[in-house]
Parts: C-alpha cells; sequence; structure tokens
C-alpha cells in the first residue's frame, strides 16, 4: 500500500473537499433551484461547519502545539492571536486590494472597471475559498490524516452550498445554467493551491505549526463573519440560517471527536 506524505494528503484532500463545490452547483442544470430560504439555511451550515473547524481543528491544536514548544505562560496565547489576527488581515488586506465584485454591493479594488465581469465574480470567489484549502492542507501537514481528514470532510460539506449559492447568483447575473456551472465549478480549484501551500510549509517548518494552524483559523473566520453571515441574514431569513449554522457547527464537532 503506497503512504503518501503529508504534501500529497493536502493537496488531494483539498482537491476533494473543493469539488464538492461542484456537485453543490448540479440543481441550476436542471432548473431546480431551492428557495431563498432553503439556500440562507445551507449558507448558515456552511459558516457552522467553518466556525466549528476553526476553533476545534485549528485553534485548539495551535495552543496544544505552541505549549509544547514553549511550556506555560503568556506565550503560547499570544503566538496564535497574533496568528489569528494575521490570517484576518491577509484577506482583508485581499478583500480591499484585489479587485472582484461582491453580489449586492457591487465592484470593488483597482481598476475592477476594466475586468470583465466573469473575473471579478472568480477573484471574488478565490479570496474567499483559499483560506479553506490552505486549512485543510494545515491540517493534513500538521496531523496527517487525523489531523486533515475532519477538516477536509467539513469543508467539503460546506462547500455543496457554496456552489450552489455562486451558481444560483450568478445565474441572476444574467449567466446561462452551464456557464454559471462551469464557473462555481472552477471555483472549487483554488482549495488544492491553498492545501498545498498550506501542507508544504508545515511541513518544511515545524515551528510554524502553531501559526500556521491560527493563520489559517483567522482567514476563515474572517470568511464567515464578513461574507457568509451577512448573506444569509439580509432576505430576512436570519432564523433559518442561525439553524443551519448551529447544526453545521455540531456535526463538525462531531466530526472532529470522533474522526480525530
Amino acid at each position: 500500500m503506497i503512504e503518501l506524505s503529508p504534501v500529497a494528503l493536502g493537496f488531494l484532500g483539498s482537491l476533494a473537499a473543493g469539488s464538492l463545490t461542484t456537485f453543490g452547483a448540479i440543481p441550476v442544470l436542471f432548473g431546480r433551484v431551492p428557495s431563498r430560504a432553503t439556500r440562507d439555511l445551507l449558507l448558515g451550515f456552511a459558516a457552522g461547519v467553518m466556525l466549528a473547524a476553526s476553533f476545534f481543528s485549528l485553534i485548539i491544536p495551535a495552543l496544544d502545539a505552541a505549549e509544547m514548544r514553549f511550556d506555560s505562560g503568556p506565550a503560547p496565547a499570544a503566538i496564535v492571536c497574533v496568528a489569528i489576527l494575521l490570517g484576518i488581515g491577509a484577506v482583508a488586506l485581499m478583500n480591499e486590494k484585489l479587485p472582484h465584485e461582491h453580489f449586492r454591493t457591487g465592484r470593488e479594488g483597482p481598476e475592477a472597471a476594466s475586468l470583465r465581469r466573469v473575473w471579478l465574480f472568480t477573484i471574488a470567489i478565490t479570496i474567499h475559498n483559499f483560506p479553506e484549502g490552505l486549512a485543510v492542507g494545515v491540517g493534513f501537514g500538521s496531523g496527517g490524516v487525523d489531523g486533515g481528514l475532519p477538516l477536509a470532510i467539513g469543508i467539503g460539506l460546506q462547500n455543496a452550498p457554496e456552489g450552489l449559492a455562486v451558481a444560483v447568483s450568478l445565474l441572476g447575473e444574467g449567466y446561462s445554467k452551464w456557464r454559471a456551472w462551469r464557473i462555481a465549478a472552477f471555483t472549487g480549484l483554488v482549495e488544492p493551491a491553498g492545501g498545498l501551500l498550506g501542507a508544504g510549509i508545515i511541513t518544511l517548518s515545524a515551528p510554524l505549526l502553531p501559526w500556521g494552524l491560527a493563520f489559517a483559523a483567522g482567514a476563515m473566520l474572517y470568511v464567515i463573519s464578513h461574507e457568509i453571515i451577512p448573506e444569509t441574514h439580509r432576505n430576512g431569513h436570519q432564523n433559518k440560517a442561525t439553524l443551519g449554522l448551529s447544526i453545521g457547527l455540531v456535526i463538525m464537532l462531531f466530526l472532529d471527536v470522533w474522526l480525530g
């Protein structure tokens, strides 16, 4: 039996998780698009999975890793806090500097007007999906199958409603169903790039482990707060979105304890 390296596992795990974006968008090809309320519930589920993964699969292991190197005292907590803020800041900076387009607030970033709309959407989605692949890669790079599998499953589960949301939003902007599906499917391909980077960095430098775990968590927390939760509350379905978040959180917690 072939034993894969942590880097290969990180790449394949994030590829598998990202591919579920493609499957999530399939309903647009058949015209069976769920209602807005259902989509908000599913996006809430995605937010809950990401929130649980950020803490139980990334932040807590980051604290454990930091404590193994620095024992007790303020250093482990300080390292994790700084890394979380760096992760949040990195995605916020990309969100500010890269030209992209939100589905409701319009175009942002330099020279946005000169880019084709399809690439504006693609860049925006890349900003949101890359941290998820990074988190999966860091999980495999730090803990092998046991460390990465819960993250890969959880991120994969929440990618399906994200893929559907992207495709439906593109339909609303006038894209054909096949083009909307292809773009949504393409966005999942950025996750293996993030997975490869995350696993590679952690594998090459063990001291970076707590930094990498907490950085990935911070990046995901930004996406949850800045994009997913506001989108689920925009149409008055916050109760369904909160229900979805609660279900996603406890399922991810269960998976992390059971598989990790």
